[in-house]
């Protein structure tokens, strides 16, 4: 495939205001590993080759373990994470599959007593943030390097 559209070039200002959401996620308080699964799950549900390859090496040069990272699409049957990641990462797929789902009220009672409501605020902001660069890269075709 060849790639389509260079956003970053075409628009600055858009892309630095999609900057300016990342450095608020950077400084709320989701956890850099958790934010990393996170954004490696809705690439995966999304199947943006780009947002993958990238999310990936980020998770694994933040220390993530690799299988944790592998077992990622099948996280429900796996023991390797912690009750915080399973409700964030049902909340992640129920929002980035809202028109299926439109966001079960189970999963919004699972995810209530992991996350005070600015984490919650936080986490939509992440999750909403990286659909949107999925969707930019898939779009656009940008590929990994």
């Amino acid at each position: 495939m060849d790639t389509r559209l260079n956003f970053y070039t075409a628009n600055p200002e858009a892309m630095r205001l999609l900057g300016t959401l990342e450095q608020r996620i950077a400084k709320s308080g989701i956890e850099k590993p958790l934010a990393e699964l996170l954004r490696l799950r809705v690439s995966q549900i999304n199947g943006c080759a780009f947002c993958l390859d990238m999310h990936f090496s980020d998770a694994v040069k933040a220390g993530e373990q690799t299988r944790r990272l592998a077992s990622l699409s099948a996280w429900r049957e796996t023991p390797f994470f912690s009750d915080r990641e399973r409700a964030a990462l049902a909340w992640t797929e129920a929002v980035t599959l809202v028109a299926d789902t439109h966001v079960p009220d189970a999963v919004w009672e699972d995810i209530r007593p992991h996350f005070t409501p600015e984490e919650l605020v936080d986490l939509m902001l992440l999750i909403t943030t990286i659909n949107t660069w999925n969707r930019f890269a898939i779009a656009f075709r940008k590929m990994p390097a």
